[in-house]
């Protein structure tokens, strides 16, 4: 079971599984991180699917709007939120989950592209 101050493995977690994990612990939604950052709730959502990646001055704001570290926001090292053992063990489970959800999105719009390729391919053999 990780500490309070690892509920999120270093050396597998992302910037974006630290920003979402964060953000939920500080009972910020998308929509309203990204009204106080002055973004777009999609910027927000890129950041936290590793899609895209802040500009410093966003990280730093991020890290003081979810109360972390701007060092464990960007690396996974140093303070980040504070969380009782059974919230660790359900944002853990929560975070695989995330996870696993990018990761289906990936392969489901790869199928698509593919599956789009093909049809392609196909209606030039007729």
């Amino acid at each position: 079971m990780p500490t309070d101050a690892e509920w999120f493995d270093p050396a597998t977690t992302t910037f974006g599984d630290r920003l979402t994990g964060a953000r939920e612990i500080a009972g910020l939604d998308v929509e309203e991180l990204a009204r106080r950052l002055g973004v777009k709730p999609k910027t927000i959502r890129a950041w936290e699917e590793d899609r895209a990646e802040p500009r410093a001055n966003r990280v730093s704001m991020l890290a003081g709007l979810t109360n972390v570290s701007l060092v464990w926001l960007m690396t996974g090292a140093g303070e980040g939120p504070a969380l009782s053992s059974a919230e660790s063990a359900d944002r853990t489970l929560l975070a695989e989950v995330e996870r696993l959800r990018r990761d289906a999105a990936r392969i489901a719009d790869r199928l698509k592209r593919l599956e789009g390729r093909l049809r392609i391919e196909l209606e030039g053999v007729k």
